[in-house]
């Protein structure tokens, strides 16, 4: 894994996005607080900050994300407080129907359709039949002023940023209306949902049943 879009940015990428991250992080954990023992996954896990935010809880925690340098920065965060795979979330190295909760935020939306399609299948894979997924992730809207106007200003120039490919999968996934149509597609039931920031963010507490 050579080809590693966030090797520059990895360092600084906190700082920089977790004014608006954290609240995010917050809301997730709003729609479903884990109980003691329970086993979770990161998916796309990053640095490790929303891992570290499970910490408190006593839950085994497990992450997986495709960027070393985003990695080695969630290792040096987490220690041994939780297990970290450098791997490609298509093809995930758990063993079926493992996890109680699965969260994958902000990083469908970057995939290829193909691939981001394959991801939450294997979430659903790994996802014990009791189990839920959270999925936290921009939204297509309405979007409503003025909060929802800015923060689509701000999501925009961030994606122009990380590049030509990133940006063209964020616009495919944006016209086949982001998370609520792979939820069609995948058969996930709705147990919560809440649209924040003007409309243009949505976090989905899910279940298989």
């Amino acid at each position: 894994m050579t080809d590693d879009p966030y090797r520059f940015i990895a360092g600084w990428y906190d700082r920089l996005f977790e004014p608006i991250n954290s609240g995010l992080r917050v809301l997730g954990l709003r729609l479903f607080i884990p109980k003691k023992g329970m086993a979770l996954l990161d998916v796309g896990c990053g640095t490790g900050l929303h891992l570290d935010l499970y910490r408190k809880y006593q839950c085994a925690l497990y992450g997986i994300d495709p960027s070393p340098s985003m990695l080695e920065i969630a290792q040096k965060r987490l220690g041994d407080a939780a297990k970290l795979h450098l791997g490609d979330a298509s093809d995930m190295p758990y063993e079926d129907e493992y996890f109680d909760l699965v969260i994958a935020m902000l990083a469908l939306h970057e995939m290829r359709p193909a691939t981001r399609s394959a991801v939450v299948q294997e979430m659903k894979r790994v996802l014990k039949p009791s189990g839920h997924m959270l999925l936290i992730d921009f939204h297509p809207g309405p979007i409503r002023p003025l909060q929802g106007w800015w923060t689509k200003l701000i999501i925009t120039l961030s994606e122009i940023a990380a590049g030509r490919e990133h940006f063209r999968n964020y616009r495919q996934f944006m016209a086949i209306k982001g998370l609520p149509s792979l939820i069609s597609e995948h058969r996930l039931a709705v147990e919560k949902q809440r649209i924040v920031s003007g409309g243009a963010l949505a976090a989905f507490l899910l279940t298989t049943q």
